[in-house]
């Protein structure tokens, strides 16, 4: 894939070729990252004629540095931190809580706008594809996988356009097989790798969703 990308949904294009193997695959759930991995598995879930939803998980900023991911919390209770990131910011337990409580309402607050009272998808023995637009530390996505585990899949594959390699080394023991198109270095932000980076919003995401609910 040609860097930069043109916008999330060219990202879900070359995405949805890259995983033509499990278009065959009995009871595929594609589960998007919301807000900016919703474009990009919607273009996945068409593509392979999969169920679409999403995995909410929230990003705990460290204190101070906001984007700099501390961990990341996820529908159901899951948590993840990074020990490497705390233990140099030498951030208090304290501290995590209040960052965590707030997300967590944010976390609830999206689950509401976005699914309502809409039933989670039965996941169990399911091949689920696991989408968001690019990771850096992976912290929301190692999320995601560890709030996975519940719902005991038959196996779940990470897809993102593109990550760090080290990113990608570090969630491979978490996933059954990850498709990464491109691994650029020297890597600062996910937007820097996209040419149309704009903020997803929830009208956005309701109507992309909505195409796929729809009775």
């Amino acid at each position: 894939m040609k860097l930069p990308i043109q916008d999330r949904k060219t990202a879900g294009h070359e995405l949805a070729l890259a995983l033509e193997d499990y278009r065959n695959r009995e009871h595929l759930v594609v589960l998007a990252l919301p807000r900016g991995g919703v474009p990009v598995a919607a273009e996945i879930a068409q593509h392979l004629g999969a169920e679409l939803d999403l995995m909410i998980v929230r990003k705990l900023g460290t204190p101070g540095q906001e984007e700099l991911a501390m961990g990341a919390i996820a529908s159901g209770g899951a948590r993840v931190l990074n020990r490497r990131i705390l233990d140099y910011g030498g951030v208090s337990d304290e501290a995590i809580e209040k960052v965590a409580e707030r997300e967590r309402q944010e976390l609830k607050r999206r689950e509401q706008a976005y699914r309502g009272d809409r039933p989670w998808p039965d996941m169990s023995d399911a091949t689920i594809i696991l989408v968001d637009d690019g990771l850096a530390t992976g912290a929301t996505m190692g999320a995601a996988l560890q709030a996975l585990k519940v719902h005991r899949p038959r196996e779940v594959v990470v897809a993102v356009p593109v990550a760090p390699a080290d990113t990608i080394r570090n969630l491979r023991s978490s996933a059954d097989d990850i498709v990464c198109l491109e691994t650029p270095d020297p890597f600062s932000s996910i937007g820097q790798w996209y040419r149309d980076f704009h903020q997803v919003s929830d009208d956005e995401v309701r109507q992309l969703l909505g195409h796929f609910w729809k009775e």
